[in-house]
């Protein structure tokens, strides 16, 4: 979780660092992609990245903040926060982290930047380079205007090429110097957190120092001015320091805990790696949950859904009360094209789940496909409800679509798929679908105000105009 950010030679770019921030070292189920990044949605791995940080965040003053937990479709490791209210974790992080204490630790840094406010110090920091640069840049400008003017091409001209230039360098240093600041401080933060919720900081440290046995050759030598981050050794330290005068330093991981932990990672690798990783990693012979987990989902993913079911039941026999198996059920079954027999096993997870909006969405998706009139209305007020209360998915306004058009409601559907489109990021065809349908709805009615709104609507953050 270093604070990297890209610093540019032509210092008249450096308003767009700002949303380059990054902390960073070195298809699940309900797929989504929007706002520029590739983002993987799961109800299972959310709720327990949400358990992760829960406690991290009532330490830090910001339980009320509604932070978001957001996992991106990458498999390096790398966490970071970019707007201040969410934050982002690549799927490998999750799969590289042994333990919960582990990844914890990465939530309890990345929190360590969002109490500290660092995202918005460092914009302030950019503008203040910014104008320092313009400055030197006019001044530069002038010796190099007053030198032509001389008619030489030395002198004044070279006091004003070296104006021009060796400022930038000082404001580089300036900058990176800062963000190291910021990282150190992330670090003591994050430290303070975790032994104020009673957890270990060993699984920062160990997460840490992994990352910096790999990078001290690439940093021998290295300038530690000319860094986005402290010298690798000497961040260790200075960690091992904090964390071992933690008195939760020998700490375990709860075992149910660390179980839920490798379910995750064992359903992240099935989805996400080829069936042959999948089953080096969880080989036959492993009569574990997690190895059973993720070689049903393996299994359903490659075509053989007979065998898959009959292991995916198992599991619900062993855990009858797991919402995640029955969803997985429903979803192999609704892959396989037996949309009518999934929906009995994704109303259980709904149930199981307390009505999780991306459960809730399969089982609206499941209703629709399976082309009876007589579930439209149910998917539809099941739809209503998941978007209301998760309405970043595009999957949920999609099938929504599907069900109005099937129920001849052409207004509603247009607008529907213009949510969709728009989170996306197709803003061309988020803005056609929205005019279209502001022609069917009555000036002033909600559904026209939506559509108005899409139609005047600004790209979501990372998106481009189009």
């Amino acid at each position: 979780m270093l604070l990297r950010i890209v610093l540019r030679q032509k210092m008249s770019k450096l308003t767009a660092l700002a949303t380059a921030v990054a902390l960073v070292i070195a298809p699940m189920p309900a797929l989504a992609q929007g706002g520029g990044l590739r983002v993987l949605r799961d109800t299972e791995s959310e709720q327990l990245l949400r358990e992760y940080t829960r406690p991290i965040l009532r330490a830090a003053g910001m339980e009320k903040q509604n932070i978001q937990m957001v996992i991106i479709n990458e498999s390096a490791f790398n966490a970071f926060v970019a707007d201040g209210r969410r934050i982002f974790v690549n799927y490998g992080a999750i799969m590289q982290s042994e333990t919960p204490n582990q990844i914890i630790g990465v939530m309890a840094h990345e929190t360590g930047h969002l109490a500290g406010g660092h995202l918005s110090k460092l914009r302030e920091q950019l503008a203040a380079a910014q104008t320092q640069m313009i400055i030197a840049m006019l001044l530069g400008a002038g010796a190099l205007v007053a030198g032509a003017r001389s008619g030489t091409n030395s002198g004044l001209a070279n006091v004003g090429a070296a104006a021009m230039s060796a400022p930038q360098e000082v404001i580089r240093r300036t900058l990176l110097s800062y963000v190291r600041q910021q990282e150190e401080n992330a670090d003591r933060a994050g430290v303070k957190f975790l032994t104020a919720t009673g957890q270990s900081a060993k699984g920062m440290y160990e997460t840490f120092k992994r990352f910096t046995n790999e990078s001290l050759f690439a940093a021998r030598g290295s300038d530690p001015y000319v860094m986005s981050h402290p010298m690798p050794a000497e961040r260790v330290e200075a960690l091992a320091g904090l964390a071992r005068s933690s008195p939760y330093w020998d700490k375990k991981d709860d075992p149910a805990l660390q179980l839920r932990h490798d379910m995750v990672r064992a359903k992240i690798s099935a989805f996400m790696e080829r069936q042959d990783t999948v089953y080096r990693r969880y080989p036959l012979s492993s009569d574990s949950l997690p190895a059973r987990y993720a070689r049903a989902i393996a299994t359903y993913r490659h075509g053989d859904l007979r065998s898959a079911i009959a292991q995916i039941d198992a599991l619900i026999q062993l855990q009858p009360a797991n919402p995640y198996f029955y969803e997985l059920r429903g979803q192999a079954l609704l892959e396989g094209g037996k949309a009518a027999e999934a929906i009995v096993p994704l109303r259980k997870a709904v149930q199981l789940s307390n009505n999780a909006p991306l459960i809730e969405m399969l089982l609206g998706q499941a209703l629709v496909a399976t082309n009876n009139n007589a579930h439209t209305e149910e998917a539809i007020a099941i739809l209503r409800a998941a978007v209301a209360r998760e309405s970043e998915a595009p999957i949920g306004y999609t099938q929504l679509a599907m069900a109005y058009g099937r129920k001849g409601d052409l207004a509603q559907a247009d607008l529907a798929s213009a949510q969709a489109a728009f989170l996306r990021g197709d803003n061309k065809t988020a803005r056609d679908l929205a005019s279209r349908a502001k022609t069917r709805f009555a000036i002033g009615t909600p559904g026209w105000v939506k559509a108005d709104d899409i139609v005047s609507a600004k790209p979501l953050p990372g998106q481009k105009s189009n």
